[in-house]
């Protein structure tokens, strides 16, 4: 019954896309429309299905980039979210410059990262992990700070250390807000190896779209919109799952609340 709830549920917004994709099919049809200039959902179906195998070689190079960012970011959100919530003037001395420098586009830095670390894997890593590292470090701080303060008197009047808090208190209750910062990143992480791509790369869906477009392959280019648009759903879906395994405790409560 849930899954089935879960179906209806989204069938608006599988009818409305049905509906947009026909009229694209329709009028690019009736107008003649050149393919170089907006291509039908038919011819770029036709080029997924012609050039899926190049696809699939230039996404698993995007999504080395993707995974190696994606959990450099949550390692470092992790630890410094750990240390400002253990030292509160680390927090406020660092905290509004973490908020400031999400004012610096990520345009604006990428270019640095491939004059110091070249055009290898590892500048794209660093910039996906630019990308992903605010919204992971801004999500982690706030759970954090909205700790129950008795829970934590009550787990220090059993003798517990630090380490038991953070285990038993603290940690699980920052995951709602950890897993609601990680769908963000993930969903971004994607875009930030193609940016790295985009400013120099040798593989990647970045470098198939610019091929396309100095090539006026259109078609090629939505193709490749279309995977990156796929993957990062499926990293969104991956996080959620993740989510409900994470956290029991929540799930449990659902199903009480729905029970």
């Amino acid at each position: 019954m849930k899954k089935w709830a879960s179906i209806k549920s989204n069938l608006p917004a599988a009818g409305f896309l049905a509906v947009i994709v026909l009229l694209w099919e329709i009028i690019c049809q009736a107008a003649d429309m050149p393919v170089f200039l907006l291509p039908a959902p038919s011819a770029i179906a036709l080029s997924l299905a012609d050039n899926y195998l190049l696809l699939i070689e230039h996404a698993r190079v995007t999504m080395t980039a993707v995974v190696g960012g994606l959990t450099l970011a949550i390692i470092v959100a992790m630890v410094l979210a750990v240390a400002m919530d253990r030292w509160k003037p680390l927090k406020r001395a660092f905290y509004p410059v973490l908020v400031i420098s999400q004012a610096v586009p990520i345009f604006a830095l990428a270019p640095l990262m491939l004059i110091w670390f070249g055009v290898g894997l590892l500048p794209k890593v660093l910039i996906v992990a630019l990308v992903c590292f605010f919204p992971l470090a801004v999500n982690l701080v706030e759970g954090f700070s909205e700790v129950d303060p008795e829970a934590i008197d009550l787990m220090k009047t059993m003798q517990a250390n630090r380490l038991m808090i953070m285990h038993s208190v603290q940690l699980p209750f920052a995951l709602p807000y950890f897993f609601s910062g990680l769908k963000i990143a993930a969903t971004y992480s994607v875009l930030g190896a193609i940016i790295g791509e985009w400013l120099g790369a040798r593989a990647g869906l970045g470098i198939f779209m610019l091929r396309a477009m100095n090539s006026f392959r259109t078609s090629d280019v939505f193709a490749s919109i279309i995977v990156v648009i796929i993957l990062s759903l499926a990293f969104f879906k991956i996080v959620e799952a993740c989510g409900w395994l994470a956290m029991p405790w929540k799930r449990n409560s659902q199903n009480f609340t729905e029970g």
